[in-house]
């Protein structure tokens, strides 16, 4: 039997696969801008859909899947009707970014239609599993709710703007649609998912779980009240709320710093992507801002341009988004990999640790490949405020970026494709008594 079809597993490794792809085409359009030869447009639209439609969206139902699959109660009915998720998902990505591509908004509301219908499939599942942990102490599944809410809202956004249905209020359409796909569903569901997992990753308890209950009631407070700021066009209530996200991000962020010092734990891959993305959620949250004072009547003190934008975007793409997947997937690819492809508990264990092991290797190279690459974002965007595009400096600093953030994925890709490819049967149980007994035997003839 084909161990990928209709598995978690299989919406993770499609989703990273996206997320690859469409990575390398962000760089192309890097290239492109910084020497005077623009990628078309519509490029930028694909990388931006394809991560997160093809790549993020995919990334978070494998998770969901995986999640119920090791609930006895609803496994059987998430994997009845994950093959034909799986192929509706990635069919109407792939619609979604030839009608980009061609230009041609039905298309693109087309593939939108087919996405809500998808994701409702799923939702009733997902919603559940988030009633089911209602008891959770920090109080993330009220989170994992919002985002799913705001996902939906999200699509319906979009598919509202390709039939041109809010044509009038499109600026507003629009920003309303990042907003609710970027920070109330991508955000939100990853900050309750890191709440969650980092605490197992490092084996210690949370260091303050009022800290964790506060920040998930006035995180998706603040954001409701922002999307009021969007909708009543409100810059100083935007920007007023704004400070409070960040004050909020900051007693998260607070929150698993001190769990992670006191857990004692030297980290692994997993704790130490998913504190790096936190670090690049609280510089994101702030950059928000800064860019939001742009629109203020007085100059300025710090002005964005599309470079400005750009490292913007990729703080949160790269630097929090992109690192907390990998964080995810390194602890949760080989725990699933030891549950699917063995059944001998006394051999998961030592599968788990040597695929746990791999994740581990080169990792300070993949980490400061990609916290760097991110970083040289913004970089550039600070030289372009002195030197031109074509200038030397702009030029070394655009191919160190390049480098460094193709050395990240290149390693963590080949670690990736190492664990699938290592097989359980080479696993050694150790067994005291028989070893004892056997070797009492070659000593012993008698015995």
């Amino acid at each position: 039997m084909d161990r990928f079809t209709g598995r978690p597993l299989t919406f993770l490794i499609t989703g990273f696969g996206w997320l690859l792809l469409s990575s390398l085409v962000g760089l192309a359009i890097l290239i492109g801008l910084v020497h005077g030869t623009p990628l078309p447009s519509w490029m930028r639209l694909v990388h931006v859909h394809a991560i997160l439609i093809g790549g993020i969206l995919q990334l978070m139902i494998g998770g969901l899947l995986a999640s119920l699959s090791s609930d006895s109660q609803s496994s059987h009915a998430g994997s009845n009707s994950s093959p034909w998720l799986f192929a509706t998902l990635n069919a109407a990505t792939v619609l979604l970014l030839i009608g980009f591509g061609l230009g041609n908004m039905k298309v693109v509301g087309g593939a939108g239609i087919i996405l809500i219908g998808a994701v409702a499939s799923v939702a009733p599942a997902a919603w559940q599993y988030a009633r089911q942990h209602q008891t959770q102490p920090t109080g993330s599944s009220w989170l994992y709710r919002f985002s799913l809410i705001s996902l939906l809202l999200g699509l319906v956004i979009s598919v509202a703007m390709a039939f041109h249905f809010i044509q009038p209020y499109y600026a507003h359409a629009r920003l309303l649609h990042l907003h609710l796909i970027l920070l109330g569903f991508v955000t939100m569901a990853m900050i309750g998912a890191t709440h969650h997992l980092l605490p197992i990753v490092l084996n210690a308890e949370l260091y303050s779980l009022k800290l964790a209950r506060l920040v998930m009631v006035v995180l998706p407070s603040g954001f409701a009240i922002l999307i009021g700021g969007f909708i009543t066009s409100s810059l100083h209530l935007e920007l007023a709320i704004g400070g409070i996200l960040i004050l909020s991000i900051g007693l998260y962020s607070y929150n698993l710093l001190r769990t992670w010092i006191s857990s004692g734990h030297s980290g692994n891959a997993a704790s130490d992507h998913l504190m790096i993305a936190t670090f690049f959620l609280v510089l994101m949250m702030i950059m928000g801002v800064l860019i939001g004072s742009n629109s203020l009547p007085q100059r300025p003190l710090l002005p964005f341009g599309s470079l400005q934008l750009a490292a913007y975007t990729h703080m949160a793409l790269i630097g929090f988004i992109l690192q907390t997947v990998f964080g995810v997937l390194s602890y949760g690819i080989p725990e699933i990999l030891a549950a699917d492809r063995t059944t001998s508990l006394k051999k998961q264990g030592p599968y788990r640790e040597q695929l746990a092991a791999i994740m581990d290797r080169w990792r300070a190279v993949q980490l400061v490949g990609l916290s760097l690459g991110t970083m040289g974002f913004g970089l550039l965007a600070t030289l372009t405020w002195s030197f031109p595009l074509n200038s030397f400096s702009v030029q070394i600093a655009t191919w160190v970026t390049v480098c460094l953030l193709l050395a990240g994925l290149t390693i963590f890709t080949a670690k990736l494709a190492w664990v699938l490819g290592v097989s359980p049967s080479g696993i050694v149980v150790s067994l005291p008594n028989k070893i004892h007994k056997e070797s009492t035997s070659a000593i012993d003839p008698a015995a």
